[in-house]
Parts: structure tokens; C-alpha cells; sequence
């Protein structure tokens, strides 16, 4: 989906991102998802923005997966405890991916969904690698990024307030 179809979407986006995070080691409350889908509304205007939103045969929205290439001015790589090289944090607005979020609701877990979904919205995305941050707490999200080759690169807090995340980087050449 572009940003346009998310956008149109965006309920069905926050069921899944909603019971998903209210999970631990998230814990997200209400207040943590309005601001969660205040940046997704900002974020599915970008003109790269992409989405997957997987359903079940009947409709129910099942996991969701979306990111945008990262703009030259981004400030994710400010967000690092520790700085990394110029080269590492070097932005062009096509160089890295930026997954933002990927989640599958409980019951459909353990099914490769993620995986497909990961795979569905990286496929021909032109981006030399992909960057994303997790929780380290999310013992299963970290396993499966680094079975499908990502790399902890440093630590950061993604936002005022959140806990410390693992900074992920995913070469694609």
C-alpha cells in the first residue's frame, strides 16, 4: 500500500499496532497509540511512504508492516548513545529504509507472517540497507531481525521517555 491506501486504512493499522504494543515489554497505554498514529498520518504523506497490511480470508487484519527511505536531514541517527561513524550515518533520502513498525496480532503468531510481511514490504525497494529500532526486552523480535541478517549497531531512545532500544541495520547489497 502507498501512503494514500494506509492513510484510508489507518483503523485497521492501529488494531493491530494497538494490541500488539499493549503487550510487555511495550505496555503502550491509549495515549502512547495517539501519538504512535499522529506520526503514522505525518509518515504516510511521504511520498515513499509503504505499507503491508495482512488479512485474514474474511477481512481481519492480522499484522501490518510500513517505513519510509529516511531523508537527509533525519534525526535517527542522532537518537544513538554512542555516535557512529560519518559513514554509517551518511543520508541521502534513498540510501536506508526506515522500518518503523512491523507487528502481528497474538493469535497469528508463529505462522511466518512477520516474515512475510518483512519480506513484502522490502521487495524492490531500491534502498542499499534498512534501519529500525527494537526492544530489547522483545526477546522474539530481536531473534527473528537477526536471523533475517539485521545488526545491532548501537542503542538509542527512539523518543522522550521510552525505554532503551537496539538500533538494527540490515545491509541489502
Amino acid at each position: 500500500m502507498d501512503g494514500q491506501a494506509a492513510a484510508q486504512a489507518e483503523d485497521l493499522f492501529r488494531l493491530v499496532y494497538a494490541e500488539a504494543f499493549a503487550e510487555p515489554p511495550y505496555n503502550e497505554t491509549e495515549n502512547d497509540v495517539k501519538a504512535t498514529f499522529r506520526r503514522f498520518r505525518s509518515q504516510t504523506r511521504k511520498s515513499a511512504f509503504r505499507s503491508v497490511l495482512a488479512r485474514t480470508e474474511g477481512g481481519e487484519p492480522v499484522g501490518i508492516a510500513y517505513g519510509h527511505p529516511l531523508g537527509a536531514d533525519t534525526r535517527w541517527w542522532d537518537e544513538l548513545t554512542e555516535p557512529v561513524t560519518d559513514e554509517m550515518r551518511r543520508e541521502d533520502g534513498r540510501r536506508t529504509f526506515g522500518l518503523m513498525e512491523l507487528a502481528v496480532r497474538a493469535p497469528w503468531r508463529g505462522q511466518g507472517i512477520a516474515r512475510r510481511l518483512h519480506e513484502t514490504l522490502l521487495d524492490g525497494i531500491g534502498t542499499e540497507r534498512v534501519l529500525l529500532n527494537v526492544h530489547p526486552g522483545s526477546a522474539a523480535a530481536s531473534a527473528a531481525y537477526r536471523g533475517w541478517g539485521y545488526r545491532k549497531v548501537g542503542e538509542a531512545r527512539p523518543w522522550a521517555g521510552a525505554d532503551l532500544h537496539d538500533v538494527m541495520v540490515l545491509d541489502l547489497d
